[in-house]
Protein backbone atom coordinates (compact mmCIF):
# COMPACT_ATOMS: atom_id res chain seq x y z
CA UNK A 1 0.00 0.00 0.00
CA UNK A 2 2.74 2.43 0.27
CA UNK A 3 3.27 2.71 -3.61
CA UNK A 4 -0.43 3.33 -3.80
CA UNK A 5 0.11 5.95 -1.16
CA UNK A 6 3.12 7.59 -2.74
CA UNK A 7 1.30 8.03 -5.84
CA UNK A 8 -1.73 9.31 -4.26
CA UNK A 9 0.35 11.44 -2.99
CA UNK A 10 2.06 13.01 -5.61
CA UNK A 11 -1.09 13.42 -7.57
CA UNK A 12 -2.36 15.35 -5.00
CA UNK A 13 1.02 17.86 -5.25
CA UNK A 14 0.26 17.84 -9.08
CA UNK A 15 -3.46 18.82 -8.70
CA UNK A 16 -2.38 21.70 -5.97
CA UNK A 17 0.26 22.83 -8.24
CA UNK A 18 -1.96 22.94 -11.51
CA UNK A 19 -4.63 24.71 -8.78
CA UNK A 20 -2.42 27.18 -8.48
CA UNK A 21 -0.87 27.63 -11.41
CA UNK A 22 -4.40 28.21 -12.99
CA UNK A 23 -5.53 30.71 -10.22
CA UNK A 24 -2.12 32.87 -11.01
CA UNK A 25 -3.61 32.93 -14.87
CA UNK A 26 -7.18 34.12 -13.76
CA UNK A 27 -6.23 36.31 -11.38
CA UNK A 28 -7.74 34.56 -8.82
CA UNK A 29 -11.48 34.71 -8.82
CA UNK A 30 -11.70 34.69 -12.66
CA UNK A 31 -11.16 31.62 -14.86
CA UNK A 32 -8.37 30.51 -15.47
CA UNK A 33 -6.70 27.87 -18.39
CA UNK A 34 -8.81 25.26 -17.00
CA UNK A 35 -12.54 25.85 -18.11
CA UNK A 36 -13.62 25.95 -14.75
CA UNK A 37 -15.29 29.14 -12.49
CA UNK A 38 -12.86 29.69 -8.84
CA UNK A 39 -15.91 27.28 -7.00
CA UNK A 40 -15.63 24.11 -9.68
CA UNK A 41 -12.05 24.99 -9.70
CA UNK A 42 -12.08 24.76 -5.67
CA UNK A 43 -14.43 21.46 -5.79
CA UNK A 44 -12.72 19.28 -7.82
CA UNK A 45 -9.30 20.57 -7.28
CA UNK A 46 -9.15 21.91 -4.31
CA UNK A 47 -10.72 18.94 -2.32
CA UNK A 48 -9.29 16.17 -4.25
CA UNK A 49 -5.84 17.61 -3.15
CA UNK A 50 -6.78 17.82 0.34
CA UNK A 51 -8.31 14.46 0.39
CA UNK A 52 -5.52 12.41 -1.29
CA UNK A 53 -2.57 12.46 1.30
CA UNK A 54 -5.18 12.05 4.52
CA UNK A 55 -5.73 9.13 2.42
CA UNK A 56 -2.14 8.15 1.45
CA UNK A 57 -1.37 8.39 5.21
CA UNK A 58 -3.82 6.18 6.27
CA UNK A 59 -3.61 3.58 4.12
CA UNK A 60 0.21 3.75 4.78
CA UNK A 61 -0.10 4.05 8.38
CA UNK A 62 1.91 1.11 9.73
CA UNK A 63 4.67 1.54 7.06
CA UNK A 64 7.45 3.53 7.53
CA UNK A 65 8.38 6.24 4.68
CA UNK A 66 10.44 9.32 5.35
CA UNK A 67 9.50 9.83 1.21
CA UNK A 68 6.03 9.77 2.32
CA UNK A 69 5.80 11.76 5.17
CA UNK A 70 8.06 14.80 2.90
CA UNK A 71 5.16 14.37 0.31
CA UNK A 72 2.53 14.61 2.76
CA UNK A 73 3.94 17.89 3.93
CA UNK A 74 4.68 19.36 0.81
CA UNK A 75 1.11 18.70 0.16
CA UNK A 76 -0.29 20.32 3.23
CA UNK A 77 2.21 23.62 3.22
CA UNK A 78 1.18 24.09 -1.01
CA UNK A 79 -2.59 23.96 0.76
CA UNK A 80 -1.37 26.27 3.74
CA UNK A 81 1.01 28.76 1.79
CA UNK A 82 -1.77 28.94 -1.39
CA UNK A 83 -4.68 29.86 1.02
CA UNK A 84 -2.34 32.88 2.65
CA UNK A 85 -1.44 33.75 -0.66
CA UNK A 86 -5.05 34.25 -2.07
CA UNK A 87 -5.77 36.21 1.81
CA UNK A 88 -2.75 39.00 1.12
CA UNK A 89 -4.48 39.21 -2.72
CA UNK A 90 -7.71 39.48 -1.70
CA UNK A 91 -7.05 41.91 0.76
CA UNK A 92 -4.67 44.07 -1.09
CA UNK A 93 -7.29 43.96 -4.03
CA UNK A 94 -9.70 44.99 -1.22
CA UNK A 95 -12.28 42.41 -3.46
CA UNK A 96 -14.30 41.32 -0.38
CA UNK A 97 -17.70 42.64 -2.50
CA UNK A 98 -16.90 40.79 -5.17
CA UNK A 99 -16.31 37.34 -2.84
CA UNK A 100 -19.95 38.45 -1.07
CA UNK A 101 -17.93 36.82 2.17
CA UNK A 102 -15.57 37.64 4.02
CA UNK A 103 -12.56 36.13 2.56
CA UNK A 104 -11.24 34.98 6.04
CA UNK A 105 -13.71 33.16 6.91
CA UNK A 106 -13.64 30.98 4.10
CA UNK A 107 -10.26 29.76 4.03
CA UNK A 108 -9.47 29.44 7.68
CA UNK A 109 -10.93 26.05 7.39
CA UNK A 110 -8.42 25.13 3.77
CA UNK A 111 -5.90 26.55 6.53
CA UNK A 112 -6.65 24.45 8.96
CA UNK A 113 -7.32 21.21 6.60
CA UNK A 114 -3.36 21.87 5.59
CA UNK A 115 -2.26 22.31 8.81
CA UNK A 116 -3.41 19.01 9.58
CA UNK A 117 -2.01 17.87 6.51
CA UNK A 118 1.34 19.11 7.32
CA UNK A 119 1.25 17.62 10.62
CA UNK A 120 0.55 13.79 9.37
CA UNK A 121 3.63 14.24 7.73
CA UNK A 122 5.69 15.15 10.21
CA UNK A 123 3.63 12.03 11.70
CA UNK A 124 4.84 10.05 9.51
CA UNK A 125 8.12 11.14 9.45
CA UNK A 126 8.75 11.00 13.16
CA UNK A 127 7.22 7.46 13.11
CA UNK A 128 9.34 6.38 10.13
CA UNK A 129 12.57 7.36 12.23
CA UNK A 130 11.70 5.16 15.55
CA UNK A 131 13.60 2.26 15.86
CA UNK A 132 11.88 -1.09 17.20
CA UNK A 133 15.19 -3.25 18.88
Amino acid sequence: MLKVAIIITAISIALLLIYGADVAAGGGTEQGFLPFDHKIRGMILGITSSVLPIIGYFISKKEPSKILGIMIIISGLLIVIGSVTFLAIQSVMEKENEMGRNALAEFIPVIIVGAFITALGAIKIKKSSVRIN
